[in-house]
C-alpha cells in the first residue's frame, strides 16, 4: 500500500466500515471490530490511521508518550481494560493529539468533558462518558506503548484503525491496499444493486433467490454465500 500517512484516510474516504468488514471476509482476513458500545463522542465522525496504542494506568504521562513517539495522521488506541467507572481521557489528551496531528482516538474505556471534545472536533470513539477521573493509580503494565487491548483484540502500530458510524474496525496495515480494493469493490457492486432495487427489480431477483431455493433443495449443503460468489453479489450472509 501507499505508506504515506494520509493514505489509509485517503483510501477509507469514500468507504465504510461494513465495506471493510466485508473484504476482510473476502480476502480471508479475521474481522476485528471493536465492541458495538464502541461509539463516536459525536456521530458523523471518521477516521482512519495506524494505530499508535497506550495502556492506561491512571496517568496521563503514557497518553503524552504515545503522542510523542506518533506520526501524523496515526490514531491513539486505549486501553483502560474496558473500565466505565472512570473517564481515562479528557479534553487535554484531545487537544494535545490535534495539536500533533493525530487522526483522532479509540478508547476501549470511557472519556469526559464531552462538550470541549465536541468543540475540539477530533474523532473520539470510547464507552461513554463518567465524570470522575482515575482516583488510583496502578503500575504501568509492561509493553503499555506496544499494544492495546480493544475487547477480545490485541491491536498495535501495525495495524490500521478504520471508524465511522457503524463503529471501529482493525486490519493489517501490510493488507490494508488489497482489503480497499475489494472494499470497493463491493461498495461498487452494492450501489449498483440499490439503483436496481430502486428502478423497481428487487433484490430477490437480482441475485436468483428463486434458483438458490431450488438449488438448495437438490443440494441442502448449498450455502446462500456460495450461490452470491457464483452469481456476484455482494451481500453475505
Amino acid at each position: 500500500m501507499d505508506i504515506r500517512q494520509d493514505a489509509p484516510a485517503a483510501r477509507f474516504a469514500a468507504l465504510t466500515t461494513a465495506h471493510v468488514a466485508d473484504a476482510c471476509l473476502r480476502a480471508g482476513v479475521p474481522v476485528r471490530c471493536a465492541p458495538a458500545a464502541v461509539v463516536p463522542v459525536l456521530p458523523g465522525r471518521r477516521l482512519a490511521g495506524r494505530v499508535r496504542p497506550a495502556r492506561h494506568a491512571g496517568s496521563v504521562d503514557v497518553f503524552l508518550e504515545a503522542i510523542e513517539l506518533a506520526a501524523d495522521g496515526d490514531v491513539l488506541v486505549v486501553d483502560d481494560a474496558g473500565r466505565t467507572d472512570r473517564a481515562c481521557v479528557g479534553d487535554l489528551v484531545v487537544l494535545e493529539a490535534r495539536a500533533a496531528g493525530l487522526a483522532g482516538l479509540v478508547v476501549w474505556g470511557a472519556h469526559r468533558d464531552t462538550a470541549d471534545l465536541a468543540a475540539a472536533g477530533l474523532p473520539v470513539f470510547s464507552l461513554g462518558a463518567t465524570p470522575s477521573g482515575p482516583l488510583d493509580l496502578d503500575p504501568r503494565p509492561a509493553g503499555a506503548l506496544e499494544h492495546a487491548r480493544i475487547g477480545p483484540f490485541t491491536v498495535g502500530p501495525q495495524d490500521l484503525a478504520l471508524a465511522d458510524d457503524d463503529g471501529v474496525l482493525f486490519v493489517p496495515a501490510d493488507r490494508a491496499g488489497e482489503l480497499f480494493d475489494l472494499a470497493e469493490s463491493i461498495r461498487d457492486t452494492e450501489r449498483r444493486q440499490a439503483g436496481r432495487i430502486r428502478a423497481g427489480e428487487s433484490l430477490r431477483a437480482q441475485v436468483g433467490f428463486g434458483a438458490y431455493l431450488a438449488a438448495r433443495e437438490a443440494d441442502p449443503a448449498l450455502t446462500f454465500r456460495a450461490h452470491l460468489r457464483a452469481v456476484g453479489g455482494a451481500i453475505e450472509e
